[in-house]
């Protein structure tokens, strides 16, 4: 199984990859250490890498760059197909996707030369690219002093998944200026750095073996030529809204992804059981409530498509976050209820989904912020600091 991954990839990307493919081939693979790392805590390391010889790590790279120039819905299914194994090497490869998706897009559609650099070392490298999540949200995290030819960086990223393997930390710093004004400057953190270290944090309800620990960067120089921009703290800038618009229908298609194998797990437990109307209904408000969350997150998927982010497609991806992870939830609680005791026994590996979809939950943006900016839309008053 692993040579017919390998098989698959393409040297160079002289033809298409399809990724889809190359995601079913490793499920088996990643299935099989799925549950040991959930208990013990551990980074999916050995899965990590075999995602990275197949070729998946610069899926989202444009051809011309050297990558497989997948688009953000074959993305979004090879992290959904994944994540039927293992949420944990999902939710972490999400992370980086999405880092390779968003400057793809600016490259491709706002023809922003300056990301091609850092997509040609993914492609050439397959250099890995973390997120650290809600601690670079729109108000900022961490101090940028400023100094002679730039600025130097004290901060705790804290969710930062596949922190062990990761290559660059895209993140930023809020540096507050002699006035009083506070701004965010953006930059790639070199993990190898000596300023830079991973602390053992992750200890979780689920996404155990996702490795988000916290990253600790002390005194860290960032040349003034090496910040990517720098906007106000507690606003919404338009990178913003791009990362938004194409960041989070791959992160939810994971949770989808987590739903859709708890309820397939359910099915067949309850399949052999003795049918009665009760098991006939549970069955039918399981995939009711499933269904639900792939109509979301098709949506979400679907405003992507539109190439035109804003502070409405934030909105509506937005919506379709929130939907996506109310519905999924509620889908691999009826497959738990479904599963009746079966699903108690980790054995079933239905109680892991069941911890792992929870974190849908925990992602920016917070219900009712959500709900705020949903209302604030509707009503045609301003959302620049709502989030």
């Amino acid at each position: 199984m692993q040579h017919q991954a390998e098989s698959m990839r393409q040297t160079g990307h002289d033809t298409p990859v399809n990724i889809i493919e190359i995601a079913q081939a490793l499920v088996p693979l990643i299935e099989r250490r799925a549950a040991e790392s959930d208990d013990s805590d551990a980074f999916v390391a050995e899965n990590y890498a075999l995602i990275k010889q197949s070729g998946l790590i610069e899926a989202g790279v444009p051809a011309e760059l050297g990558g497989g120039g997948a688009e953000l819905p074959d993305l979004a299914e090879m992290l959904k197909t994944l994540a039927h194994a293992c949420g944990s090497t999902a939710l972490a490869l999400s992370m980086h996707t999405h880092q390779v998706a968003v400057p793809a897009w600016r490259w491709r559609h706002q023809k922003v030369a300056a990301v091609e650099p850092l997509l040609r070392r993914i492609a050439a490298e397959r250099a890995i690219v973390l997120s650290s999540g809600g601690s670079d949200w729109i108000p900022g995290s961490g101090k940028a002093e400023k100094v002679e030819g730039g600025y130097r960086i004290t901060a705790r990223k804290t969710f930062t998944s596949a922190a062990e393997a990761g290559t660059i930390l895209m993140t930023g710093a809020v540096h507050e200026a002699d006035d009083g004004t506070r701004s965010v400057i953006h930059f790639g953190c070199p993990m190898k750095a000596p300023e830079v270290r991973i602390e053992n944090t992750w200890h979780t309800l689920g996404m155990r073996g996702s490795g988000s620990n916290d990253v600790v960067i002390d005194g860290l120089f960032i040349a003034d030529g090496g910040v990517a921009f720098s906007r106000k703290a507690g606003e919404w800038h338009p990178v913003f809204q791009i990362i938004v618009t194409l960041a989070f229908p791959l992160v939810y298609a994971v949770y989808l992804g987590v739903a859709e194998s708890a309820c397939e797990i359910a099915l067949g437990i309850a399949r052999k059981k003795p049918q009665s109307d009760a098991i006939v209904m549970l069955a039918g408000r399981m995939d009711t409530e499933l269904r639900a969350a792939q109509l979301a997150h098709r949506w979400m998927l679907e405003v992507a498509g539109r190439n035109a982010p804003s502070e409405e497609s934030v909105n509506e991806v937005m919506i379709g976050r929130s939907l996506v992870a109310r519905h999924a939830i509620a889908a691999t609680e009826l497959a738990m209820e479904l599963a009746g005791g079966q699903g108690f026994y980790r054995s079933q590996g239905l109680e892991r989904r069941f911890r792992d979809v929870q974190g849908a939950r925990y992602h920016p943006m917070q219900p009712s912020a959500q709900a705020r900016y949903a209302g604030a839309m509707a009503l045609g008053m301003p959302v620049s600091t709502i989030f």
